[in-house]
């Protein structure tokens, strides 16, 4: 038997793993799990510089962890989006890799407690997904849920990444950051993870980073950095973010001497520069319209053969 437990709640005894349809378990529960953090990076969704994939990716590097359970692709994964890879050796197949949709187990320096989604967004059942997901919270204890993300926006690269929350009460969202606006868009599965949580009564907050749209579709380790800054924040977990940031600071560079070289380039980061700082002296982010935006296509095109050439 394992003690759960919420923060400010008394701790509850689970016998037994939950027999949800959708789920797999692969380890048994820890017997010390307490106060878990569930941090969310599923694939599908946008990621613009490749910012949660990179975040989680190193988590996982600093966070030792083990497969807890998985869900059941079958149920949620349209294999002919999603297909699996085949092993061929001298014509013979001998592997097929399938995707998975799973929860593993860790602790940070400290011992806190972190449980880490990874996978593909559904295609299918968001709803059960949702509840099988809410089902496991409960028994595992989850004191939290963030949701990593990054999303292109008009920002230069000349200048510090903010975020941009996600969340289910004000509070959270001002711990991070939002857009001052009220609006509309197309949603992602974390969307509906965090709007489970909000009717269960308990804390989700999406973390994403604005990353500058014309680098959104290469690699932009100040995106991972700053996402990852993020979820420590809130959070409370350690998380060590100095060799992503000192990789997004070469990268800049890298980014800085294209740019000088392009009269076009410089002033479109110039007209970026002014306009994040003008959000900082009224001390909001503001939204903006698309025609606001320089498109930076002919930048993203050459930044990303010049680093392909690196």
């Amino acid at each position: 038997m394992a003690s759960r437990a919420t923060l400010g709640e008394t701790p509850t005894t689970v016998v037994s793993h939950m027999s949800h349809p959708l789920i797999i378990w692969e380890n048994p529960i820890p017997d010390d799990l307490r106060d878990p953090v569930l941090v969310c990076a599923l694939d599908g969704w946008i990621d613009a510089g490749y910012g949660s994939a990179a975040a989680v990716g190193n988590l996982k590097l600093q966070i030792r962890t083990q497969r807890l359970l998985r869900f059941d692709i079958d149920e949620l994964l349209d294999m002919r989006a999603r297909r699996p890879v085949m092993r061929l050796i001298n014509g013979v197949n001998t592997e097929l890799r399938w995707p998975r949709l799973q929860i593993r187990h860790g602790r940070d320096p400290l011992g806190a407690h972190v449980l880490v989604l990874t996978g593909p967004e559904p295609d299918f059942r968001w709803n059960r997904f949702t509840d099988a997901l809410m089902e496991l919270v409960e028994q595992l204890g989850v004191r939290l849920c963030v949701n990593l993300g990054a999303f292109p926006a008009p920002v230069p690269h000349t200048r510090p990444l903010s975020l941009s929350s996600t969340a289910t009460t004000q509070d959270l969202a001002e711990r991070i950051g939002y857009v001052d606006a009220s609006f509309e868009i197309p949603a992602g599965i974390t969307a509906a993870i965090e709007r489970a949580f909000a009717e269960a009564g308990k804390p989700a907050v999406g973390v994403w980073a604005r990353v500058p749209h014309y680098v959104a579709s290469m690699m932009f380790p100040s995106a991972a950095a700053s996402v990852l800054d993020g979820l420590a924040r809130v959070s409370g977990l350690v998380i060590d973010t100095e060799e992503l940031h000192g990789a997004g600071r070469r990268v800049v560079q890298q980014v800085n001497e294209l740019v000088s070289n392009n009269p076009e380039h410089r002033d479109m980061v110039h007209q970026l520069e002014a306009q994040v700082d003008s959000e900082s002296v009224q001390g909001a982010m503001a939204p903006v319209t698309e025609q606001d935006i320089p498109t930076g296509d002919e930048l993203a095109a050459e930044l990303e053969r010049f680093l392909r050439d690196q």
